[in-house]
């Protein structure tokens, strides 16, 4: 059985990688179901697996972690959804590669509930839209709107993805956003206005059996 969880107050970066790591422990030895988190963090840099020390570009008061999760540096904050996803692949087909393609599907359905055009960008993780409006230094409109970052534990998958609704973008300019120098990074709010948190909550769990099932 899965449980959703939802929190409503911002949630503190480490403890809620040891609430994740306590919980896909118990996944693994089966006294816990699935999980999906829904939550916000407050203001933080995370450093993935494959992060280098010259992703941070500009001194900041903002903390930064190093995290279990794959991928590289990114910004965490008020006003972006994240959602983790502690699932038990063993019940499912054991494909990681199946598993994030399914994420980034779930995400372009999302945002094309809302107007949205979401694809993806051979080599690159995680969900793009176009902005004709502003131009990134390659010469391309492509902005990152979501990424994806997970871990895996004896098939028990945890960490997941964040999608920008309205958060504060001008961190995303302090670091290489999961590597990439040359694209830029946007919001749901930047897009097409506003958009309630709870509206794009909904709308994920009414795509989550359709594209998980």
């Amino acid at each position: 059985m899965l449980e959703w969880k939802l929190s409503e107050n911002l949630v503190d970066y480490l403890v809620a990688e040891e609430s994740m790591t306590n919980r896909v422990n118990q996944i693994i030895s089966h006294q816990q179901s699935e999980l999906i988190w829904m939550l916000q963090h407050k203001s933080v840099f995370t450093l993935g697996a494959s992060s280098k020390k010259n992703d941070l570009l500009l001194p900041s008061d903002i903390p930064v972690y190093q995290t279990r999760r794959g991928g590289q540096m990114t910004y965490h904050g008020p006003g972006q959804r994240v959602i983790y996803l502690l699932i038990d692949l063993r019940k499912k087909e054991k494909d990681i590669k199946n598993f994030v393609w399914l994420l980034e599907e779930w995400i372009i359905e999302v945002l094309k509930e809302i107007d949205i055009t979401g694809f993806r960008l051979k080599g690159l993780v995680g969900i793009w839209v176009e902005d004709k409006r502003n131009q990134n230094i390659d010469g391309s409109f492509h902005h990152k709107i979501a990424s994806i970052g997970l871990k895996i534990r004896k098939w028990v998958t945890y960490h997941g993805l964040s999608l920008n609704i309205d958060p504060d973008l001008e961190p995303f300019k302090r670091i290489v956003p999961c590597g990439i120098k040359d694209k830029g990074v946007t919001s749901i709010q930047k897009l097409r206005g506003n958009s309630s948190i709870e509206e794009i909550d909904g709308l994920f769990k009414e795509k989550y059996t359709r594209i998980f099932n």
